[in-house]
């Protein structure tokens, strides 16, 4: 008998087994805001200023992952750092939610495929090549998905308003960085991505089945838009603009309201 796998079922409306809400409580006042990025820096440098407090933890075998609040411009918002790489990063999410959350933004670093076009700005993704797994488990299969409208145009105004050079276009999400080829790299560039990351098509995918707004943005770390890879800023795992970043995803939580 032939088996079909994810990659092949356009139906995906079949009920789960387990749910978010069967492992995870719903927290009375929980913030309806939720920012979250991958740099383990940028988090510990927030949790550590005056008057932030940790309100829950998201737990998996790694250990515990603090979920924290802060207050900015007379509004709540809960922050966390999200753990790298589709799954795990959408099993956050889910239980977030979960707990409360009903705005989403999430950025985090990335590689960059067009440095002419990149270089120096934020990238907001308007689509995603579904180079990885989870996404097919919460939209049927296709080659991209496409980011939310409204929610790209909400990041755009916020950009605009804070006078942040940006530029728009597709990215690339693998669940393979270390077999990003170069014929592959040339693949992607020639569709047009301005960079790969292992994220965005899967939160693209959970956040439209779910149904909740969201808001990812990039930045630039290391390039692979050449035949030789360079690292650049990329151990810096985001410090170098941690305040601007943050400022920004807040702004957005606050626009998504």
């Amino acid at each position: 008998m032939s088996v079909k796998t994810i990659f092949q079922r356009s139906d995906i409306s079949a009920p789960a087994l387990i749910n978010p809400t069967d492992t995870t409580e719903k927290i009375k006042g929980f913030p309806k805001i939720c920012v979250s990025t991958f740099s383990d820096n940028i988090i510990r440098k927030y949790a550590s200023l005056k008057h932030v407090e940790q309100i829950a933890e998201l737990y998996t075998a790694n250990g515990s992952m603090p979920v924290y609040k802060i207050r900015y411009k007379d509004t709540d918002i809960a922050f966390f750092q999200s753990r790298v790489g589709a799954p795990a990063c959408v099993v956050s999410f889910e239980e977030v939610v979960a707990m409360g959350a009903e705005r989403f933004v999430l950025f985090g670093s990335c590689g960059v495929l067009d440095d002419e076009k990149v270089k120096g700005k934020i990238i907001i993704p308007v689509s995603a090549v579904r180079d990885e797994g989870t996404s097919y488990h919460y939209a049927a299969p296709s080659p991209e998905i496409e980011a939310d409208e409204k929610c790209v145009n909400v990041l755009e105004n916020v950009l605009k308003d804070l006078g942040c050079p940006y530029v728009k276009g597709k990215t690339w999400t693998t669940d393979g960085i270390y077999r990003e080829t170069l014929p592959m790299l040339q693949e992607r560039k020639e569709q047009g991505c301005l960079a790969v990351e292992m994220e965005c098509a899967s939160m693209l995918a959970v956040s439209q089945y779910r149904k909740i707004p969201f808001i990812q943005f990039l930045y630039g770390a290391d390039n692979l838009g050449d035949d030789t890879w360079e690292i650049r800023d990329l151990m810096q795992y985001g410090m170098n603009g941690a305040e601007k970043y943050m400022a920004l995803a807040f702004e957005c939580g606050l626009a998504l309201m």
